[in-house]
């Protein structure tokens, strides 16, 4: 008999996530029209919203897997949740834009500790038989947020209300919080009670494996760069499709984003368990960056939306490829800090590529960006094959050799 996924955790844990996400990427995509149309800033000062954010994250990512690993899943996720909240409350206050600036650091502070224990509850919740399965299902939330937060942050700014805009946010942060806190305590206890039987004594000196897994390392440079590519698309889409005159698809973008994130994740995710992810990785990044560089040719709204299609497949698979292989290639007792290393790569790349992706945007065009951002998914390809699947080709001839021995 298979073992099951779909428990009430797992389910409340997947909605928890998915909602802190969900305002992550509204506010992402609405702060940058924010600082755009009411503060008159530029393409890099846009960037620059979701870039002070990203820098609270990555910041406080590496503490945060191990504070998970030591302190426990839940209690650092009601922690992490409670700061988001408040962060999202205090909006309402910022009048001025350094204000805003210093709420936008503590509002990411606040995300890195609260996605790194609830996505290290998830991992732990999922049958080692399922994990790909499983984290594909979990992924699938995130990915969701991702593509549905910046189709929502469109339609909450259409009238420039930040009042609406902000209500919203602090609604959806509410709403994560109470999925967190109806886990079972008993479950989240027993999870750390097992860290400590297994995790080595605490030592004196700080070391770089408290805070990143080396394991996890290569796969996090892969997302790093997933990330900057990505950030292209929730930053930038509703200046670009107004840029060429085609303002109406901006939403509806990320609806079919979205939609080929949801009918292939299962099929993704069966496949990842059953079969190399090489499989998987180089049909799903070839998908990803042609779509990008189809978006960066689009003229019309049909070949925005086919763009849509192509990358909503390549990113969808790419993404829980990714997470999954984290969690497969890292030490069972160091899974929060594995996870907090694959995030904090994440959250970077998506951080400095907002920046950068709007300084190539205000220097030449939005259409430049997309193919820019094109050709670095591609490049991503020979950091793959060097540090994940050659080396994984030679450990599997080793085995065969000693099996044969």
């Amino acid at each position: 008999m298979r073992e099951k996924i779909w428990t009430k955790d797992f389910i409340f844990v997947c909605l928890s996530n998915f909602f802190v996400s969900l305002n992550f990427y509204i506010l992402a995509t609405a702060f940058p029209l924010y600082v755009k149309d009411i503060l008159n800033g530029n393409a890099q000062q846009m960037g620059l919203a979701i870039t002070i954010y990203s820098l609270g994250i990555v910041l406080i990512r590496p503490f945060s897997g191990q504070w998970v690993d030591r302190f426990g899943n839940k209690k650092m996720a009601l922690v992490g949740l409670g700061i988001f909240l408040i962060a999202s409350i205090s909006y309402f206050g910022a009048m001025g834009i350094v204000l805003f600036l210093v709420i936008r650091f503590i509002h990411g502070m606040g995300y890195a500790l609260a996605s790194t224990a609830t996505n290290t509850i998830a991992s732990s919740l999922i049958p080692i038989s399922r994990q790909g399965e499983g984290v594909g299902y979990f992924s699938m939330f995130m990915s969701l947020a991702m593509v549905i937060g910046p189709a929502f942050g469109l339609f909450l700014w259409q009238d420039k209300n930040i009042t609406v805009l902000l209500l919203s946010a602090c609604i959806i942060s509410i709403l994560s919080l109470l999925f967190a806190i109806a886990l079972k305590a008993s479950q989240q206890k027993q999870n750390t009670a097992e860290i400590v039987r297994t995790t080595k004594p605490t030592k004196k000196k700080m070391h770089f494996s408290d805070f990143i897994e080396l394991k996890a390392l290569p796969i996090a440079l892969l997302a790093f760069l997933l990330a900057f590519s990505y950030s292209s698309l929730s930053g930038f889409l509703a200046s670009f499709t107004a840029e060429i005159n085609q303002t109406q698809v901006a939403s509806l973008f990320f609806v079919v984003f979205a939609l080929m994130i949801v009918v292939f994740r299962p099929i993704v995710g069966k496949a990842f368990d059953k079969y190399k992810e090489h499989y998987l990785y180089y049909p799903s990044i070839l998908l990803f960056g042609v779509g990008l560089l189809t978006l960066s040719q689009s003229h019309s709204g049909k070949m925005v939306l086919f763009s849509a299609l192509l990358m909503g497949i390549g990113y969808g698979a790419l993404f829980s490829c990714f997470q999954a292989l984290t969690v497969k290639l890292s030490p069972i007792h160091r899974r929060g800090i594995a996870t907090a290393t694959f995030l904090l790569f994440f959250d970077l790349g998506y951080g400095v590529g907002s920046y950068f992706m709007g300084l190539i945007a205000s220097f030449i065009n939005y259409s430049t960006m997309y193919a820019i951002a094109g050709i670095i998914t591609f490049m991503s390809v020979v950091l793959y094959y060097l540090f994940h699947h050659r080396p994984q080709a030679k450990q599997s001839i080793q085995k065969q050799d000693q099996h044969a021995i």
